[in-house]
C-alpha cells in the first residue's frame, strides 16, 4: 500500500494492485496439495464404497453426500494460493494422480477433476480472486459440489427420475460446503498456526484472525 496526496492535500491512502502471476512457491505448493490430495482420494475411493451403501437404502441420491471427499483439493489450493487457475490445476492434478495410481472411474475421472476445479474456480473468480471469507471459501465448496453433482448425472446416471436428481445434486451442494469448503477452511487456518503459510496471504490473514 502507499499515500497518495488529494487536491485538498488530504493523504489518502491506495492499495497496490493484485499481482496474479504465479511465484515458484505458488507452483510447487499448488503441486505439493494436489499430488497429497490425489493419494487421499485414493483413500476415500475405498471408504466410500461401505458408506455408500449404508447411505443409498435411505433415499436415493443421498450417496452424493459423500462427493465432497473428492472436492477438496480446488478449494484448499484456491484458498492458499490465491491465484487465477488454482483451484483448477489442484483439482486436476489430484484427479491426475488418482487415475494413475487406479481407480473405478478410470480415464473419466480427470473430466470430473476438471469439471469439479471449474465449479471452484468459477466462484474464486466471481469475487476477482480478492475475497477469501468463510462464506466465499462456502460458496466454492458448494460450487464444486453443484458440479460433480452435474458432471455425474451426466455420465454415471443419465436419465435419472427428477427426485433422483434433486435429491443427488443438492446433497452434493451440501457435501461441498462441508466437507470441501468448511474443512478447508479450517485446515487452512491450522496449518497458519504452525507457520508452514508464511508466505502466503492466506498464512497472513489467518493468523491475523486468530
Amino acid at each position: 500500500m502507499h499515500a497518495t496526496t488529494t487536491l485538498l492535500g488530504t493523504p489518502t491512502t491506495q492499495r497496490a494492485p493484485r499481482n496474479f502471476r504465479w511465484r515458484v512457491v505458488d507452483i510447487v505448493v499448488a503441486s505439493v496439495i494436489g499430488v497429497a490430495s490425489g493419494v487421499i482420494f485414493i483413500v476415500w475411493n475405498q471408504a466410500s464404497n461401505p458408506l455408500s451403501g449404508l447411505l443409498s437404502p435411505l433415499l436415493p441420491g443421498l450417496s452424493a453426500l459423500l462427493g465432497g471427499g473428492w472436492l477438496f483439493a480446488g478449494v484448499l489450493g484456491g484458498i492458499i494460493i490465491r491465484k487465477p487457475g488454482a483451484a483448477l490445476y489442484t483439482e486436476l492434478l489430484a484427479a491426475v494422480v488418482s487415475t494413475l495410481i487406479g481407480n473405478q472411474w478410470g480415464p473419466l475421472t480427470l473430466v470430473s477433476g476438471i469439471v469439479q476445479g471449474l465449479g471452484a474456480e468459477l466462484v474464486f473468480a466471481l469475487f476477482l480472486y480478492s475475497n477469501y471469507r468463510l462464506y466465499v471459501v462456502l460458496l466454492a465448496g458448494a460450487g464444486a459440489g453443484l458440479a460433480l453433482g452435474i458432471n455425474d448425472l451426466v455420465l454415471w446416471y443419465p436419465g435419472s427420475a427428477s427426485a433422483f436428481a434433486t435429491i443427488y445434486i443438492t446433497s452434493a451442494i451440501i457435501s461441498g460446503i462441508v466437507l470441501a469448503g468448511l474443512l478447508s477452511w479450517f485446515a487452512v487456518r491450522g496449518l497458519a498456526r504452525t507457520g508452514a503459510l508464511h508466505r502466503f496471504a492466506a498464512g497472513r490473514d489467518s493468523r491475523a484472525a486468530i
